[in-house]
């Protein structure tokens, strides 16, 4: 007996090969709009949604398949034999196979300019239910969202059947596809209205970039996905030039590392280097090679196997000095052919080429950290200061030392707390990340940056409880401080920092980073 396939399909990839196949299989195929006409095209018998329902498709195609004929023959449960009598007398024919994937809802809000009128258009309603309706059915309707999907479901049917257990996974891939895609419009219109980005119940779409070999240790299990959106700024749409593949670790330290540069934009040449998830070097100078020069001299123990990332083209001279040592990967917006050639004679080095590297992260993204049970949400720290800085101390810090405050401040906003960043002419002395308090994070960050420590400024995440921090870099010769302020002992350290000579400033605003 002939059985019967809906297609209708936005990509139309594989779909007349499919078709095709169908058809051989004794398959009466039933299609819509201008699937239809692309398998009629390509020679293929095809009976239109409307010889089905005896019903015009209407509204410029908004009503097609919403009809009894179509959703019975679905969802007609073939193991019920009540549901095979009602079909029978209402002169419904089974529909074995559906074919769908829905209208490119992501592909339109993803164009410049789109308005919502046609982000609208593009939501697909019959699609939805009929995919839906076949995965319910799932034991008697084969349904196939994937054209990936197609040849394994005709390879089954020439070999006697779709098998239970696959029909079963295509089922489940339907609910998947449908989930992504309404949450997808969902967080598009709540956007467009200006709402509150913590709704109630919180569903984001994420898409799978890469399986991974492991996770953040070898017994773990991961995988990266990106978020869906035009992000040119992100690790999701570095293109990789060399190397074997990113891991766990290395995505998250290398979004670490492009965190930092974007504070520097791209005023200045500027080159980050980072060492688990933390900045161990940063340099502005005058070329990308001064710059890089900078943040390697910062601590050339702790960049060793680290990430760097630069805000300018790779040259030659550049790519010499980043081969002396062993790196993980090095990020740019590109590499002459030169520093290519170079760097790619190095086997385990991994090159990433991103368009706008230093490119500020929007205001609306969000950050979310998952914890046992639940999920924490927050939007990305995005802001360096809010209002004026507030000189404290009877001394004011010259404009060289604010320039140099400010830099350190960029930079501890990225540093694990209590974090601490040391720095002198554009460069990083020293950093002092993630310790459980704040002296003992001033104290490492003194002790990497040596010598240099003399005549830099301090940057500190959040504000004094004591004043010991002022008495620790009054003895490394530190000349200035930036730092939140608002602990309740404020005035223990701003005595301190007048006794001492050192000049302080408050920023109202804190920088955890946990």
């Amino acid at each position: 007996m002939k059985k019967r396939a809906l297609i209708s399909v936005s990509d139309k990839t594989g779909v007349v090969e499919f078709a095709k196949a169908l058809e051989q299989l004794d398959f009466e195929i039933v299609s819509t709009g201008g699937t239809a006409k692309a398998l009629a095209d390509a020679g293929i018998k095809v009976t239109g949604i409307s010889e089905v329902t005896g019903f015009p498709e209407c509204l410029d195609g908004r009503v097609k398949t919403l009809h009894p004929l179509v959703h019975a023959g679905i969802l007609a449960m073939r193991s019920n034999p009540e549901h095979m009598r009602q079909v029978d007398a209402l002169g419904v024919t089974l529909i074995d196979v559906v074919a769908i994937n829905l209208y490119p809802f992501k592909a339109t809000i993803l164009k410049p300019d789109v308005t919502l009128e046609e982000a609208i258009e593009n939501i697909d309603i019959g699609g939805p239910t009929m995919i839906r309706a076949a995965a319910k059915n799932w034991q008697d309707v084969a349904v196939v969202v994937d054209p990936a999907d197609y040849g394994k479901v005709i390879e089954e049917m020439k070999a006697g059947g779709v098998t239970k257990q696959t029909k079963f996974v295509l089922a489940g891939k339907v609910f998947e596809h449908t989930a992504a895609y309404d949450a997808l419009i969902n967080n598009y219109l709540r956007k467009q209205r200006g709402e509150d980005p913590f709704p109630e119940q919180f569903t984001m779409t994420y898409e799978k970039v890469q399986q991974m070999r492991y996770g953040e240790n070898p017994h773990q299990k991961a995988a990266f996905y990106q978020e869906v959106g035009n992000f040119d700024n992100t690790l999701a749409a570095a293109q990789q030039l060399h190397g074997k593949e990113l891991s766990y670790n290395n995505i998250n330290d290398a979004n670490g590392a492009l965190d930092v540069l974007k504070e520097f934009g791209y005023d200045k040449p500027c080159a980050v280097g980072v060492k688990h998830a933390n900045p161990c070097g940063v340099g502005v100078g005058d070329t990308i090679y001064d710059a890089y020069m900078k943040a390697y001299n910062s601590d050339p123990v702790s960049i060793f196997g680290g990430i760097v990332a630069l805000n300018r083209e790779v040259d030659e001279k550049t790519a010499q000095e980043l081969a002396k040592i062993f790196l993980e990967i090095i990020i740019a917006p590109s590499f002459t052919e030169q520093a290519f050639e170079i760097l790619s004679k190095k086997k385990n080095i991994r090159l990433l080429k991103l368009k706008n590297p230093a490119g500020a992260n929007s205001e609306d993204m969000l950050d979310m950290k998952k914890v046992a049970g639940g999920l924490l949400v927050q939007q990305l720290d995005t802001k360096l200061l809010d209002g004026e800085l507030k000189v404290v101390t009877k001394r004011a810090p010259t404009e060289e030392e604010m320039q140099q405050l400010l830099f350190a401040w960029r930079i501890v906003k990225h540093v694990k707390s209590n974090g601490i960043a040391l720095a002198k002419d554009f460069q990083t002395v020293g950093v002092g990340p993630g310790q459980t308090n704040r002296v003992t994070a001033l104290d490492l960050a003194i002790k990497y940056g040596g010598e240099n420590v003399k005549g830099s400024v301090m940057a500190s995440d959040a504000f004094f409880p004591f004043s010991d921090c002022v008495e620790h870099a009054q003895a490394a010769g530190i000349t200035a401080i930036i730092q939140p302020g608002g602990s309740i002992r404020d005035e223990d350290s701003i005595k301190a920092c007048d006794e001492a000579g050192i000049a302080m400033v408050f920023t109202g605003m804190r920088h955890f980073k946990h």
